[in-house]
């Protein structure tokens, strides 16, 4: 069976490099980046089944990303990241076709659980 694809986008290399090693040993393909441009780019060319996307990245937001995210695919599961507690933003990427929101230190049971319940209903 081959592995769910799941992109995560985030400035902070820390924070990739600990997703990615957590949802790897949860037997997920992780693909990793810095910028929104190029998370775009992979987007496109591995077409994962869920993004991780932080909120603010440095040369565009990941409300920007979003839009241009759905203008791509449709389809693809976004989970929103972010280190500020903003219900605001959160119910704009909600609007936007985000399908979840979690806030940072991020809580790894509750992303296990959303994480596999947005896989589970995109490969459905």
């Amino acid at each position: 069976m081959i592995p769910s694809r799941i992109l995560i986008v985030d400035d902070e290399e820390d924070i990739c490099d600990l997703l990615s090693d957590f949802l790897e040993d949860n037997g997920y393909e992780t693909f990793k980046t810095n910028t929104g441009k190029e998370a775009l780019s992979i987007l496109k060319a591995a077409r994962p089944h869920l993004m991780l996307l932080d909120i603010r990245l440095p040369e565009m937001s990941g409300i920007d990303i979003l839009r241009s995210v759905r203008e791509i695919d449709q389809e693809v599961g976004v989970i929103i990241m972010t280190g500020y507690d903003d219900i605001g933003i959160a119910q704009e990427a909600l609007k936007i076709g985000a399908s979840d929101f979690v806030t940072k230190p991020i809580d790894f049971k509750y992303l296990e659980t959303s994480v596999h319940v947005k896989i589970k209903a995109m490969l459905a």
